[in-house]
């Protein structure tokens, strides 16, 4: 199971990035799929969420309205839309899943620096 993150940079208030997240060794059609951010000197948190057959999805309060997360099964990625981004919003941004297997292991990506500053 891996999980590999791109997309970060930087980006001055206003703008926008698209965060991937390439997974490999299960299919993301049967978890749901999260994506935390860790912003330094903070606990790492929940940015979004996706059940990607069920479509549901969910947000937090912060980023709502200006963060889209989607899927796409046949790329097996999972996606993290950020317009309107703010300089509370810089962070490693992390892709996550849980559950996997027999054990139920849980797996993090490597994580990709998002800065947004002028």
């Amino acid at each position: 199971v891996q999980l590999v993150e791109s997309g970060g940079g930087l980006v001055q208030p206003g703008g926008s990035l698209r965060l991937s997240c390439v997974a490999s060794g299960f299919s993301i059609s049967n978890y749901v799929m999260r994506w935390y951010r860790q912003a330094s000197g903070k606990e790492r948190e929940l940015v979004a969420s996706i059940s990607v057959v069920g479509g549901g999805r969910n947000y937090a309060d912060s980023v709502k309205g200006r963060f889209t997360i989607s899927g796409d099964r046949v790329q097996n990625t999972v996606y993290l839309q950020m317009n309107s981004l703010k300089p509370e919003d810089t962070a490693v941004y992390y892709c996550n899943v849980r559950g996997i297997g027999v054990r139920r292991d849980e797996y993090w990506g490597q994580g990709t620096q998002v800065t947004v500053s002028s």
